[in-house]
């Protein structure tokens, strides 16, 4: 009581500076980001290095910073006490001193240096990481029995909870990637690419057997000629009469000597075909990435369960899904998509639903059918006898030529609501412009 007030006062105040520290320091070691700490204490940062061996002892870590929080703000609230009273008498001290002292430590000493260290994790807990680990030090013995008096409550509670992994999920990751990072945009999608590869199968990019270029050896010499002289692929599949009589694999760079005349050695073009590789439909895409890496080839020939060619994919087909379009041949150029006037779209039937979604930003359904083709098939349940309009989801479909076996031709309109209800509503199969 012989102390005077103003020294009291500075001990208040440097009590309160001591509690924001502790605040801060507890908030800016939980906000450290664990991954680039890693990296930083990997580099050599000596405070990285220091503050991730505290964040590896969490439980002594926080005992640390609760003991000393909790033993300046008892004593700091001790001498505010008497200041108060000392100032306002015994019977309006007490309680202004309870609420005047709670407004000041919430502003000083929690709320502005928390969000401080929320904002600035790094500048806090790096400096921090000195004193605590001294403090941890020096009240080890104290943390120690405070740990094991806490357990005695705690076990029954948590005893039976497994660890909670602090590895990152696949869907995790694609957050980080996506949202976390500040990498530039194209570095992000090729990122997310490959993340992704393992959500798409061969089927998804696969080019359709309908579409594949190639070489039927059952042709003439002038015909044979002909292909390999216009042919728009360096790397052509070679067959006998149907592309499931497969024979094996021609590069055109090995083909030269094959085009100094007018006709074709059958026996010299089959020496310089490559064995074809098959692989089965529905193999992932980031196995079949590695199965291109271990057999050291690029080109592959896609069976379903019988042995029908389904139609071909390439390592430069799977690498495109990754870092997007990069090639520059002839046949990229021909697009599956017309846009139209009115704001429709005529789109081949064949042309593979991930490729429309990705061109023209919409969200047809992928899950089952690969082709605009096959998604209308499957709703219709049948071929139809003539043109016909229906309703999927918010899109609009309407064929403009019906094959024997498929529907070539469709125009596709995206109303602005689409409907959830009812998805698939026939608006006309009784279309007099049969094809």
């Amino acid at each position: 009581m012989d102390i005077p007030t103003y020294l009291l006062v500075i001990a208040t105040i440097i009590l309160v500076f001591m509690s924001a520290y502790f605040s801060s320091s507890e908030t800016a070691m939980m906000k450290l980001n664990p991954y680039q700490l890693k990296h930083l204490a990997e580099q050599g940062h000596r405070a990285a290095r220091r503050s991730r061996k505290l964040l590896r002892r969490q439980d002594r870590l926080l005992g640390v910073i609760l003991i000393g929080n909790n033993l300046v703000n008892n004593c700091a609230a001790m001498i505010a006490y008497v200041i108060f009273v000392r100032l306002l008498g015994e019977v309006i001290g007490p309680p202004v001193a309870a609420i005047g002292f709670t407004f000041i430590m919430l502003v000083f000493a929690e709320v502005a240096p928390k969000t401080i260290a929320a904002e600035r994790p790094e500048s806090i807990a790096f400096p921090s990481s000195y004193v605590l680990n001294l403090l941890d030090k020096i009240l080890s013995a104290v943390v120690s029995l405070v740990k094991a008096c806490a357990s005695v409550m705690v076990n029954p509670f948590v005893k039976n909870i497994a660890a909670k992994s602090t590895n990152l999920s696949l869907d995790e990751l694609r957050t980080v990637v996506g949202t976390e990072s500040d990498l530039p945009r194209p570095r992000q999608e090729m990122l997310l690419g490959i993340l992704d590869l393992g959500k798409a199968e061969i089927n998804d990019i696969m080019v359709h057997r309908s579409e594949v270029e190639g070489i039927d050896i059952g042709k003439t010499d002038r015909e044979l000629v002909d292909d390999l002289v216009h042919a728009d692929h360096t790397v052509l599949p070679v067959y006998e009469g149907d592309i499931d009589n497969v024979i094996g694999v021609l590069h055109l760079k090995r083909a030269g000597q094959l085009l100094r005349s007018e006709t074709i050695d059958l026996p010299d073009l089959k020496d310089q075909l490559e064995v074809p590789y098959f692989v089965p439909s529905g193999t992932p895409l980031s196995t079949q990435l590695g199965n291109f890496q271990q057999k050291k080839t690029r080109f592959a020939f896609v069976v379903d369960e019988y042995g029908i060619v389904l139609g071909i994919v390439t390592l430069e087909d799977i690498l495109e899904e990754i870092i997007g379009e990069f090639t520059t041949d002839t046949a990229a150029g021909i697009p599956d998509i017309f846009p139209q006037e009115d704001g429709s779209y005529v789109i081949e039937g064949f042309a593979l639903l991930r490729d429309v979604n990705a061109s023209l930003g919409w969200s047809l359904p992928t899950e089952g059918p690969k082709t605009l083709n096959g998604l209308l098939l499957e709703h219709l349940e049948d071929i139809p006898d003539g043109n016909v309009g229906l309703k999927i989801g918010g899109y609009i479909f309407e064929t403009l030529k019906v094959g024997e076996n498929a529907l070539p031709s469709i125009r596709v309109v995206r109303t602005e609501e689409p409907e959830s209800a009812n998805p698939i509503d026939s608006l006309d199969q009784d279309d007099p412009t049969t094809d």
